[in-house]
């Protein structure tokens, strides 16, 4: 383990259609939109929980319950924990407070990004061995796709408006401290993102494993 005092934490919602990737699904469907969800999930958590950067949480919504937290519990040895909170930034905020009351460092991810891998997580935690208060992984849809901290910062979850392309630019306006950036990243969200993560995938080493659908 290269960073056996830092957590990764993984945020999920479990894959019930009709409650995940609800714009695809209007394309797609519920059913299909929910494969895909559980998909990227189980890309997510085989690229971090296989490469021992640090040790992986998954902190699930709506709780833990779901057989499909069980099944990644088992596949991949990660810790479930529930989201709890009013919204995204308030779960969130709650998780580093707790994580953070034991851990040196702290990385919060989606399984949105396909591309999330372990050198990304790596360069975070990295640069928050070296001194930085925060890191951040902007998303090309305006969001992010990764936040680290070192001590809890609830002012960065406060008034955000979750789900908007201003989720980057009110987070960066209450940075304080020494930040660092990752490289930015594609979510997979809208119905031409499925081209893309095709095109990724036929482009990917064989061996790789990218999310089906």
């Amino acid at each position: 383990m290269e960073f056996p005092e830092a957590r990764i934490l993984v945020f999920c919602k479990a894959p019930v259609p009709g409650k995940v990737k609800t714009r695809l699904a209007q394309s797609i469907g519920d059913a299909q939109a929910a494969q895909l969800h559980e998909s990227l999930a189980h890309h997510c958590l085989q690229n971090l929980a296989g490469a021992r950067v640090a040790p992986v949480q998954l902190w699930c919504a709506p709780d833990a319950g779901h057989p499909f937290f069980h099944e990644c519990r088992d596949i991949y040895g990660v810790e479930l924990h529930e989201q709890t909170g009013a919204d995204l930034g308030e779960k969130m905020s709650r998780a580093f407070d707790h994580v953070l009351a034991e851990a040196r460092q702290c990385v919060v991810v989606g399984t949105d990004c396909p591309a999330i891998d372990a050198a990304v997580v790596r360069e975070a935690l990295t640069a928050l061995s070296d001194g930085a208060d925060g890191v951040i992984g902007p998303a090309e849809d305006g969001g992010y796709y990764l936040l680290g901290l070192t001590n809890p910062m609830p002012e960065l979850f406060n008034g955000i408006l979750w789900g908007t392309q201003d989720v980057l630019l009110q987070t960066r306006s209450r940075m304080i401290g020494r930040w660092r950036e990752t490289a930015t990243l594609w979510d997979v969200d809208r119905p031409e993102d499925l081209q893309r993560l095709k095109n990724s995938r036929s482009h990917s080493r064989p061996e790789a494993a990218w999310p089906v659908f």
